[in-house]
């Protein structure tokens, strides 16, 4: 009998599917590395095992211990994965734009939600950010993620992730192009495809209010770039010592409105019920079309899936409130 011993074991594998209706103008060969398929319906499963795993061994997280994260909502659910499985407490810090539908889904997990409000400084001790690192300080046993700047994240995308779509594009693939936020993704999957093949390009797709592109292009850390946006899962108002700029060839950054729709048409076209970052990503590729090749294979990573968002791009009313559609 074939049989997983725990939800954990189904992490990763995950498929590479063709895009056909809107590539339909790019001469080359896009394929999806569709993330959904992992149980807690997002990329960042793989992150939080690895993780999880790494404290366990370092010491940091002790048999019924308390993890506590600040997350956009997909963290969370993999850390509730690992939590269940492994007999943790959970608490999870989430800022007020991210969509109804995560805030439940983690509570369905058994995790302790905390609400804090987007539009605060990183250091403000209201941020997400603040109030996570103070829940970690005052709770006895308690481990604080810290998924921006623990490189298990990296690591966790160098050892799975990119060596997936080495093997799954037989070597084939000349382009990487993903959204970017934590910086765990790009730079760990962008660092093993490069190990195999130097000449291999990874484009990072920014959102405005973010301060990714120009600090990749300048090297200044410019807070004039910073203000609030819809787009959630990419784009920061901070350097996560997980983005390794140096393995980012570009940046491209995507509107909120463009985002959106393309999260719709995602749907409608191809089939594909992804998260808002999805729609950003396949933007974004559409954007560095003047890049590639008929000879190219290019692969778009699409982190989360379309039931996190219901309540907002997938929500007329939603759409029309902000602006997005007549």
């Amino acid at each position: 009998m074939k049989y997983a011993e725990n939800i954990l074991e189904t992490i990763g594998n995950t498929p590479l599917v063709k895009m056909n209706k809107l590539t339909v103008e790019l001469p080359c060969l896009v394929l999806a590395k569709y993330e959904t398929f992992n149980p807690g319906n997002s990329v960042k499963d793989r992150m939080a095992l690895q993780i999880v795993e790494d404290a366990e061994e370092a010491g940091h997280l002790k048999p019924g211990g308390t993890i506590v994260e600040g997350t956009s909502g997909n963290t969370g659910m993999g850390l509730a994965l690992a939590a269940i499985v492994k007999g943790y407490r959970l608490i999870c810090v989430i800022s007020d734009k991210q969509s109804q539908e995560k805030i439940d889904i983690l509570k369905a997990m058994g995790a302790e939600v905390h609400v804090c409000p987007t539009d605060v400084a990183p250091e403000d001790p209201r941020s997400y950010y603040s109030t996570a690192r103070r829940l970690a300080e005052e709770i006895p046993g308690a481990w604080y993620v810290n998924q921006y700047d623990n490189l298990s994240n990296t690591k966790a995308h160098f050892l799975s992730t990119g060596p997936e779509i080495w093997e799954q594009t037989d070597g084939k693939i000349t382009h990487f192009v993903v959204g970017v936020g934590t910086g765990g993704t790009v730079s760990g999957v962008g660092k093993f495809l490069k190990s195999k093949n130097p000449d291999i390009k990874v484009w990072g797709v920014d959102t405005y209010g973010s301060v990714f592109k120009k600090y990749h292009e300048t090297g200044i850390f410019d807070e004039n770039e910073i203000y609030p946006y819809t787009t959630e899962g990419i784009g920061e108002d901070i350097l996560p010592k997980n983005v390794n700029f140096d393995i980012i060839d570009g940046f491209t950054k995507v509107t909120d409105k463009d985002a959106a729709l393309y999260t719709q048409r995602l749907a409608r076209e191809e089939g594909f019920f992804l998260g808002n970052s999805a729609g950003a990503a396949i933007k974004g590729l559409l954007q560095l079309k003047d890049n590639f090749s008929e000879d190219d294979v290019v692969v778009v990573l699409f982190h989360d899936h379309g039931s996190r968002y219901v309540g907002k791009m997938f929500n007329e009313a939603w759409m029309r409130k902000q602006g997005f559609v007549e």
